[in-house]
């Protein structure tokens, strides 16, 4: 029987994820993604790792610490993109390429403490992604409004899943040093490649595409951020906020599919937070909840004014999954659309209007 090693699934599983990508998006822009490389260095050392340990290929011990090293910075650098600051690129970026920069050195000198270099490096980096989520989903101003609590989550399982991964880093460093490295197989093809399976999920989750597929039904997610400010709005709250009302009036910002906190705040010329709190205060909502209701109000107007398909609608609206969209209809209408469709029928005939639940 052909032994196939647990890590040789997981680079399977992220192989498919890439292709989807690729799939989803054009080859180029899939490409300009941080995330799409992530991926392809995990599935490469989830291979390098089953050859490793499963088959025993020697030929491979010097490519895993070194792409070890890439992992966390990499990391990073894809959600530091999602943030206002990592919309542009600087040279101190660069920095991020010493700690496999420096393991390389030490691999062609033949020595040095690269163990001690790539658990810092994954202790340090899984530190830097907490300090990051510490100003909540909002800092994650590029990612969509209706991924950005996902994107949040995701942002802290893989600032866990980095933490995680240098304690066992350190747990076979002890083993080698106090046991001969009886247990590093175990640790290295088990615990390794289910840390891997989480960073690679974390990924994906933080791209915007779901594991499961975009017609999984979504759990409504509430946060701090979607609960309203009970601190009464400032004035510039209240300038702010008319401002973008004007703007999703004029403009349909809605529309589009990608929307984004970073977007809509450049389009005012404002802070991301400042826009955040001011639809907060002013509206009692969260942004994507004063988006979604914007679409919505679109959606209804559609299906009242036009035979178009529901999914159609959908499209125009500016939702891009079922899931998400009948969830935010039914949390507006009370009803699903088809049931909203109907029931506007029925009230043409009776010459009456079906109204929107405020």
């Amino acid at each position: 029987m052909i032994f196939l090693p647990l890590s040789f699934v997981v680079a399977l599983l992220f192989l498919t994820f890439l292709l989807r990508m690729i799939r989803q998006d054009e080859p180029r822009l899939a490409l300009q993604s941080p995330f799409f490389w992530l991926l392809l260095i995990m599935c490469v050392q989830s291979i390098v790792v089953g050859l490793r340990w499963g088959y025993d290929v020697m030929a491979v011990r010097s490519v895993m610490p070194v792409l070890a090293a890439i992992i966390p910075p990499l990391s990073f650098i894809a959600f530091q993109s999602l943030t206002e600051a990592g919309s542009r690129l600087r040279w101190r970026d660069l920095l991020h390429a010493i700690p496999s920069s420096l393991v390389l050195v030490l691999l062609v000198f033949d020595g040095g403490p690269i163990d001690l270099v790539i658990i810092l490096t994954f202790l340090g980096y899984g530190l830097a992604l907490l300090w990051l989520a510490r100003q909540g989903p909002e800092a994650l101003g590029a990612s969509r409004l209706d991924g950005m609590i996902r994107s949040y989550r995701a942002l802290l399982l893989m600032a866990a899943s980095l933490i995680a991964s240098a304690i066992s880093d350190l747990a076979i460093s002890l083993d080698f040093a106090f046991a001969s490295g009886r247990q590093a197989p175990l640790i290295i093809s088990g615990f390794t490649t289910i840390v891997l399976l989480i960073i690679g999920l974390a990924a994906v989750q933080a791209q915007g595409e779901t594991v499961s597929g975009e017609e999984q039904e979504e759990v409504a997610e509430v946060t701090p951020s979607d609960l309203p400010d009970e601190r009464a709005p400032t004035a510039e709250d209240q300038q702010l906020a008319k401002a973008l009302d004007r703007l999703m009036a004029e403009q349909q910002l809605y529309k589009d599919m990608d929307l984004n906190l970073r977007k809509l705040a450049r389009r005012l010329g404002q802070p991301v937070r400042a826009v955040s709190q001011a639809v907060n205060r002013v509206h009692g909502m969260s942004l994507s909840h004063y988006v979604n209701n914007h679409r919505i109000a679109e959606a209804c107007r559609l299906l009242q004014e036009t035979q178009e398909p529901v999914t159609r609608i959908m499209l125009e609206a500016g939702f891009m999954t079922k899931s998400n969209f009948n969830r935010e209809f039914l949390r507006v209408t009370g009803e699903n659309p088809s049931q909203w469709r109907k029931r506007r029928d029925a009230f043409d005939r009776n010459g009456g209007e079906p109204g929107i639940r405020a």
